[in-house]
């Protein structure tokens, strides 16, 4: 089974593209303070605004700090967003979803409604009406973007559930007297991880991008804290004269949330049952 799923995966290229492109994001993000060639805050009024060169591979901002830096020790910031943020979503969704996929009758119809309610406020609104009442930091960032992408993970794991539930194996642990929740966690649920995994990948890749478009709009990550969002919010404040302020940010965005998405496809296609 592991075998054949990484024979697929391995053969699919633009998985691998895509796994390449998350690696590099963790051992950049991983080694930042040795990669990153000047501290990101360093404030050097002398060298405002100064091109791309071989001393500022990226150039430098409206005060003088180096893109290229703030850039690299930016792509933890996006990291930590995006796994916590999946984190909260994936303990919320996986829940919600296996008892509403489990039990059926009114558990689901109440559940499922409840994610339905959720489902007609825009995503990005509710957030932003949120973070403009809390104080914006990361961490209410990430945990209010947890709790405001839940709704697709409920509604594969319930989908998982219903197909998984009058299986045999499930059957069978009933008949030797195994209780709902043995069943439900060492049972089920294990089988359906494969959407759940592929969820997840997905998941950080929207949570990267929408803590970025918080960033922009000066309500996510903070100054002075390097964020991909909050430095393109330099770029469009100088885009007559600094585009190189707005193209490499929106290039790591691009290349991050293209690298998640080739990578959950590729998983979700390695894991297909219909392409063994």
């Amino acid at each position: 089974m592991k075998t054949d799923f990484w024979y697929r995966f391995f053969r699919n290229k633009m998985a691998v593209a895509g796994g390449a492109l998350v690696s590099l994001l963790f051992v950049v993000s991983l080694f930042a303070p040795w990669v990153s060639p000047y501290d990101p805050n360093e404030i050097n009024l002398s060298e405002v605004l100064v091109q791309p060169s071989l001393a500022h591979l990226f150039g430098t901002d409206q005060l003088g700090r180096d893109v290229l830096s703030r850039i690299i020790w930016g792509a933890g910031i996006s990291l930590k967003v995006g796994f916590v943020a999946t984190g909260f979503s994936l303990l919320i969704g996986v829940i919600l979803g296996a008892l509403a996929g489990y039990y059926g009758r009114w558990v689901d119809a109440v559940i499922m409604r409840f994610v339905d309610i959720m489902l007609c406020f825009p995503a990005f609104f509710l957030i932003l009406a949120v973070i403009a009442i809390l104080e914006p930091s990361i961490w209410n960032i990430m945990i209010v973007i947890g709790l405001t992408g839940w709704m697709g993970i409920t509604r594969l794991v319930r989908a998982d559930f219903i197909s998984l539930r009058e299986r045999d194996f499930v059957q069978a642990a009933r008949a030797i007297g195994a209780g709902d929740l043995r069943i439900i966690f060492r049972h089920i649920l294990p089988n359906a991880m494969a959407s759940v995994l592929v969820a997840a990948t997905l998941g950080v890749a929207g949570a990267i991008l929408t803590e970025s478009a918080l960033s922009f709009l000066g309500i996510g990550v903070q100054p002075p804290t390097p964020s991909w969002g909050n430095i393109l919010t330099a770029g469009k404040n100088n885009i007559d004269i600094a585009w190189w302020l707005s193209l490499y940010p929106g290039l790591a965005i691009l290349m991050t949330v293209l690298g998640y998405n080739l990578l959950g496809e590729g998983i979700r296609d390695s894991l297909d049952p219909r392409l063994r």
